[in-house]
């Protein structure tokens, strides 16, 4: 079965001479220019140039099937042809050439999405160890709109490979939040890379952080160059996006012909304009139910989207506000009281929200997390049958798969098998939301991206050196 190539940082820089020709070699793929009236939010400077790894036609029988959508297909198949699923459910046909695994006992997901990661800015453990070391945030100023998290991101974090056989498939990493405008988020593959640009997702609409409540202002207060209270914020936060408005007015006026010359460019203000255009996707950082309430009446004021709160340890609490906003919520597992705005939070959030009709996520904010956000989901589940709200694992598997997906704007491309989708899948050694089980194959876009039966031969990183140089268990 093909195996997924060891990383630069392990043990030996072993890597095998193909590889390394497709490293020289490798040349960033080539964009048309745009056009010149294009709004330059809608640009972006750093292309993707990620290549699929080398892709195999399988079909997975005998498996029971969570499909992401709210369906479960017992002694189900799954089958895959030139990176795409071409056909999820019982007796398949047209299996010729495909190579078989048979899955008796075992479960086939759509691979896990994790919609808030730092992966590759808060490297584990160097950022633990020496906080300088950390790229989660620019904290010059409370707004950093013009900041892009991918400049800053270290491919060789081992964060993205312990992910990976998490079994998670997609992941955004979001800037941190001590700015109020944290800047731009991007959307990645946790595939073994040199580049940003070789892991990003094509065509992933574009994100980006915002932040209310605690962070933000203690940042201010102890710098003393931003707002130092929750009403700061918000007038901080009114003033910027009515500088926004008239940014994006005056580019509306150049691309219509109605002024000769565009704009002078300012990256802070183009941000929030790209918002108010509905071209770049709003993650806003919240805890508090009333914080959030007072951020969707902004978002109305000035006309803008927020695409989900993160966090949102209250979201229960105002499931009506949330769903008329059309948008999504991202939650932890059992997070709740290490801070005065997290004391409310409840280990059931997600099920709460989930019976109330709201669309919700796991997600990590942290590197530890991210390697088990099928067990997330599964404390929080556990959570809400102690309340008596029962989520069978066909319901379940979406906070970790379709809605994801639906926030990340690819929906249509990920989260869900079914035919056309892209062949991101998982083949557990079992029931997902057991302890007990593992992410035996991780499927990228119809390739196997990692093989718990045959793992790397050098999967430690440096800093685990004090093991053995033999594959973990």
């Amino acid at each position: 079965m093909t195996r997924l190539p060891g990383t630069l940082w392990r043990q030996g820089l072993r890597l095998a001479p193909a590889m390394l020709l497709g490293f020289a070699l490798a040349v960033p793929a080539q964009s048309s220019p745009p056009e010149p009236r294009t709004p330059p939010w809608r640009v972006d400077p750093f292309a993707s140039t990620y290549t699929p790894l080398p892709r195999t036609d399988f079909i997975i029988t005998h498996a029971t099937i969570l499909d992401g959508a709210g369906k479960r297909i017992d002694d189900g198949e799954v089958l895959v042809r030139g990176g795409r699923i071409v056909a999820v459910g019982r007796n398949l046909p047209d299996r010729t050439g495909a190579r078989m695994i048979d899955a008796h006992g075992r479960w086939v997901t759509p691979g896990v999405i994790d919609v808030h990661s730092h992966n590759g800015t808060y490297v584990v453990p160097l950022t633990d160890i020496d906080r300088d070391s950390s790229d989660v945030s620019d904290g010059e100023q409370p707004n950093v709109a013009d900041t892009w998290v991918e400049t800053a991101i270290n491919v060789q974090d081992t964060g993205f490979s312990r992910a990976l056989e998490g079994g998670v498939t997609t992941l955004q990493v979001l800037p941190g939040s001590s700015p109020i405008f944290s800047g731009r988020a991007v959307v990645l593959k946790p595939i073994t890379a040199t580049t940003v640009s070789a892991m990003k997702f094509p065509g992933a609409p574009q994100g980006f952080k915002m932040a209310c409540g605690e962070n933000p202002k203690q940042r201010d207060a102890e710098a003393k160059n931003g707002p130092t209270s929750r009403q700061g914020e918000v007038a901080f936060i009114r003033n910027a996006f009515v500088a926004a408005q008239k940014y994006r007015d005056a580019w509306d006026r150049y691309a219509s012909g109605a002024a000769a010359a565009p704009p002078e460019r300012d990256l802070k203000v183009e941000a929030l304009a790209g918002i108010l255009a509905g071209d770049i996707h709003v993650n806003m950082h919240c805890y508090r139910s009333d914080d959030m309430a007072t951020m969707l009446a902004v978002a109305r004021e000035f006309g803008f989207h927020l695409n989900a709160f993160h966090h949102a340890g209250e979201a229960y609490k105002i499931p009506g506000l949330i769903r008329a906003a059309d948008m999504c919520v991202a939650v932890f597992g059992d997070w709740w009281g290490w801070k005065m705005e997290a004391l409310d939070d409840v280990r059931a959030n997600a099920p709460l929200l989930d019976h109330a009709g709201v669309c919700v996520t796991m997600h990590s904010d942290s590197p530890q997390t991210g390697q088990r956000l099928n067990i997330e989901a599964a404390k929080a589940g556990g959570a809400g049958r102690a309340l008596g709200i029962d989520t069978p694992p066909e319901r379940m598997i979406r906070w970790i798969t379709s809605n994801p997906a639906r926030m990340l704007g690819l929906s249509d491309r990920i989260g869900t098998l079914a035919a056309g989708y892209d062949a991101d899948l998982v083949l557990w050694s079992g029931d997902p939301f057991s302890i007990y089980t593992k992410a035996d194959l991780v499927v990228i876009d119809g390739a196997v991206a990692f093989d718990r039966a045959s793992p790397p031969a050098h999967s430690l990183s440096d800093f685990e050196l004090g093991r053995t140089g033999s594959p973990r268990p």
